[in-house]
């Protein structure tokens, strides 16, 4: 009786009135009733397995683009970034803004070969660019991943936003003699309602319903980023006064070392930001392994461009995404920025509800706080939009992943499509019960859970961009360079955090992937099964030879510029403020640069390749005008906000 009371006490003086609880209540409904409605078999037929795991290939650019940002945009950025904007400042934004950057780098160079290549997953491409043992390696790694990294994390941050903004912390329900928190009773209802609708429907009730979904989380985010800086404001400040008394409090005075308002962190004035977000790294640095490898070769965000109606909506989807992707820094960043600014302030803002124990605090903290009934009820939706997304994306994508790489594969290999969608409906409610066991265990203690996400994903993503990069790109790429590399980089990733825990996962995911790709490029050359190919056409290799000869250039310039840099340390006052923003992240740009050169001129000149070696086609990397246009358009709103905030 006494955890009822305290549970309709703390309903009430959360700020929440019934209006907004009806508002949450009818998006829940309308999101399942829809993603219900869409998995319907048509005219009775049973779903093939391509309908179930590709949405039978029927996506526009628009479902494709909205699809990509709802399975992205999760309690990962709500709550982790705004969370790490708290704490560190906007420089955590570089994830998001270079994102767009790789988006558009993906829509031209990598989605075009797997979907020409009907790819179904992943680890699919691997086994038919090298061999089984390849392609099952990674299956495994990616469904560790899915099961004890990405869905418990999204869970875990999801509930715990809910609990702050609900006034729910600390309570619990006792079943049967046994106390379950309120936070895992959270964490199953959010597995439950995502599960109902993507279990059953497959990718086509995903991708649907994140139309509807990115239109909640986007606006839901954008209202209340303006009524946290209304807030600040006062009573008759608008949004852009509270913006600019932001800015000013935390660029001048006492703060004028302060990194809130700095997309480049220097790190003399703040090295525990600085060790999150590197100075030019978040440019230049591992940041690049991490969007490549999470856009271009993970499972349950690539699976939506691998389902579009053809090559061409594929990769304006991409595009669209990318301008998408420029939004959620002031979606999820900013408030976290106004949260820091009030905590500063702290005698100004006393009378407000619940505190920020720790940076992942501040976004439910302001929902709670700042935004008005009814649009806190619409800014929940958004929230619980943002969770629910992601988590229905990654359990298809973790039962595509079982059931057509390994149930299949090897154990029933004459399974029929009705089979295997029922096989893909039992693993997903598999994973769903793992995670919901596993997630207290591996998060209970994190102060900022983004930061879980981005290094340990990392430990993976060196070996991934280097066997699936050159795989598709190189015709030298061989068999046993994959495996070797598979097996190297997560012992790797280990080593270095064992003997260099003080220095930042970027560059170390940055000196792992130098030491992958320099090993997989020569395992590959040294390595005798091969067979003997004509060269391309003489455009083409004139072409390659180009810009090999550019690439080659670039990355060298980029590599020795950084080592004189590191050397000459303190020398002056260029090289030490250089260093100081981390220009070292140039010396693996160089070799991310010149490994393009490398298989650009091995293409070109070499009469040997791997067995299994792909075709490629350059006519696939051609690309539409307005796809020309969207990616100037990126790179410019880029540009622009590195000039201005850096």
């Amino acid at each position: 009786m006494d955890s009822q009371l305290s549970f309709t006490e703390a309903i009430s003086s959360s700020g929440f009135k019934t209006i907004d609880f009806i508002i949450l209540v009818v998006y829940i409904i309308l999101l399942v009733s829809l993603g219900m409605f869409l998995s319907r078999n048509k005219d009775g037929k049973e779903k093939s397995a391509n309908d179930y795991f590709l949405a039978g290939n029927t996506l526009t650019w628009w479902a494709v683009g909205a699809s990509l940002i709802a399975a992205n945009i999760s309690a990962e950025q709500f709550i982790g970034m705004s969370g790490t904007g708290f704490a560190d400042g906007i420089a955590i934004a570089a994830y998001e803004v270079m994102a767009a950057i790789t988006l558009v780098v993906i829509g031209k160079f990598l989605l075009p070969v797997m979907i020409e290549r009907k790819i179904f997953t992943i680890p699919q491409f691997l086994r038919e660019r090298y061999n089984d043992g390849v392609g099952l390696a990674f299956s495994i790694l990616w469904l560790f991943l899915y099961v004890f990294v990405n869905l418990t994390s999204v869970a875990w941050l999801g509930a715990l936003a809910i609990e702050q903004i609900l006034g729910l912390q600390g309570l619990a329900v006792s079943v049967g003699g046994m106390e379950i928190s309120m936070r895992m009773i959270i964490i199953v209802a959010l597995f439950l309602i995502a599960g109902i609708y993507s279990i059953y429907g497959g990718l086509a009730s995903v991708a649907w319903t994140d139309v509807m979904q990115v239109t909640f989380l986007v606006g839901g985010g954008l209202i209340t980023a303006y009524y946290a800086l209304c807030s600040v404001a006062g009573d008759d400040g608008t949004f852009i006064d509270g913006f600019n008394k932001v800015y000013s409090y935390l660029t001048t005075g006492d703060y004028a070392k302060d990194t809130h308002f700095h997309l480049v962190i220097q790190k003399s004035y703040n090295e525990s930001a600085f060790a999150n977000v590197p100075g030019i790294a978040a440019i230049v640095g591992g940041v690049w392994l991490t969007n490549l490898g999470y856009w271009g070769f993970n499972q349950y965000i690539i699976q939506k461009g691998l389902a579009a109606k053809s090559i061409d909506e594929a990769k304006k989807g991409l595009v669209f995404a990318g301008f998408l992707k420029i939004l959620i820094p002031f979606i999820v960043v900013l408030p976290g920025i106004c949260a820091y600014y009030m905590a500063q302030n702290a005698d100004q803002f006393s009378h407000l509800q619940g505190s920020i124990n720790v940076s992942d605090d501040a976004y439910p903290w302001l929902i709670r706080n700042f935004t008005p009934t009814g649009i806190k009820g619409l800014s929940f939706a958004a929230l619980t939009a943002a969770i629910i997304s992601s988590l229905a994306s990654m359990f298809n994508s973790t039962s595509t992943l079982f059931t057509m790489d390994i149930y299949k594969k090897y154990i029933n290999k004459g399974a029929t499509d009705k089979t295997l969608v029922n096989v893909g409906r039992i693993v997903a409610v598999a994973a769903l019960v793992i995670a919901a066991i596993a997630v207290k265990p591996l998060l209970g203690g994190l102060d900022q859970a983004f930061q879980y996400i981005q290094e340990y994903s990392g430990f993976i993503y060196p070996g991934i961009i280097t066997v699936f990069g050159l795989g598709l790109l190189w015709k030298r790429a061989s068999s046993t360079a994959a495996v070797w590399t598979a097996i190297i980089t997560i012992p790797l990733g280990v080593l270095f955090k064992i003997f260099l825990p003080d220095v930042a996962f970027q560059f170390r995911a940055g000196y792992i992937f130098i030491i992958v790709v320099s090993f997989f490029i020569l395992v590959s050359y040294l390595d005798r099964k091969f067979v003997s190919v004509e060269l391309p056409s003489e455009a083409d290799r004139k072409a390659m030879l180009r810009w090999a000869g550019v690439l080659g250039t670039i990355g060298i310039i980029f590599i020795v510029s950084a080592i004189i840099v590191v050397l000459m340390d303190d020398a002056t006052s260029l090289t030490a403020y250089l260093n100081d923003i981390g220009f070292q992240a140039f010396i693996f740009f160089g070799v991310l640069v010149g490994c393009n050169a490398v298989w650009l001129y091995s293409n070109s000149k070499d009469k040997k390749a791997d067995p299994k070696a792909l075709p490629i086609d350059l006519s696939l990397f051609k690309t539409t005008r307005g796809y020309t246009y969207g990616t100037i358009g990126i790179c410019v709103i880029t540009i622009l906000l590195y000039a201005l905030l850096w």
